[in-house]
């Protein structure tokens, strides 16, 4: 179905397309997720990195009968959200491109594997450096005098998956201003003036999505502000107000 003509569906064909993306989206995230729970024990090991790197002296445990399976399940879903990402983007961007022009649907299509880059590349600066660091100072650099921390197996894993779901989200920021950019939404100059209630904006959402610690909302803030400079740039260079501004500058 072309982009042309699904601009006249009705109202309730769209939602029938969205519903059917959503399942198709959803079955994805499902298949994959039951292989990763195959794999659950390499997830378990692999995903302990962050752990041993910054507290290698502290050991998992876990409390309660279901724990430990339910940690598993957790794990799967993980895995097949992240192998599943392209296809969710690629749904997500196939249900805007009917509304595009034909120039924006050529720009839409990249965006898939540009966005699964950028997801996948927030999700290990979290994994490698974020939350390596953060273990180390929340439990070693302050822990009290004569206490051992005792850290369990789903408290630890989920600490880091949603640290890496948030951090591959907030590194979504450069596609979609350049996104909002091509279609002519945004221009660099909304976006430099805008400014300072970005860094407002962005000291509220670290706050909200990570946990309520001052070492990580810091961590998440800065990378989060240089992205959205890195967006301002982006934007400048290839924003469809942009483009259109230098023409008529031309023309005069």
């Amino acid at each position: 179905m072309s982009a042309r003509n699904t601009k006249d569906m009705p109202f309730l064909d769209h939602l029938e397309e969205l519903r059917m993306r959503i399942l198709k989206t959803l079955a994805a995230i499902l298949v994959f997720a039951i292989a990763g729970f195959f794999f659950s024990d390499q997830l378990f090991e692999f995903l302990q990195y962050p752990l041993k790197k910054g507290a290698p002296d502290i050991e998992l445990h876990f409390f309660a009968v279901t724990e430990a399976f339910m940690t598993r399940i957790k794990l799967a879903f993980l895995a097949g959200l992240f192998v599943a990402m392209p296809v969710a983007l690629y749904h997500i961007w196939q249900f805007v491109v009917p509304g595009l022009l034909e120039s924006e649907v050529k720009v839409a299509v990249p965006l898939v594997a540009v966005s699964s880059i950028f997801f996948l590349s927030g999700a290990a600066f979290c994994f490698f450096v974020v939350a390596r660091y953060g273990l180390r100072f929340l439990i070693m650099v302050n822990q009290p005098p004569n206490t051992a921390p005792v850290i369990g197996l789903g408290s630890y894993f989920s600490y880091v998956m949603w640290l890496m779901l948030a951090f591959g989200a907030v590194f979504q920021l450069p596609v979609v201003t350049f996104f909002l950019g091509r279609i002519g939404i945004v221009n660099s100059r909304i976006l430099a003036k805008g400014r300072s209630y970005a860094v407002v904006g962005i000291l509220v959402l670290s706050s909200l999505i990570t946990p309520p610690d001052i070492f990580t909302q810091v961590v998440l803030s800065i990378p989060l502000y240089f992205l959205y400079e890195l967006s301002i740039f982006v934007v400048k260079l290839t924003g469809k107000r942009e483009q259109q501004e230098e023409t008529d500058d031309e023309s005069e």
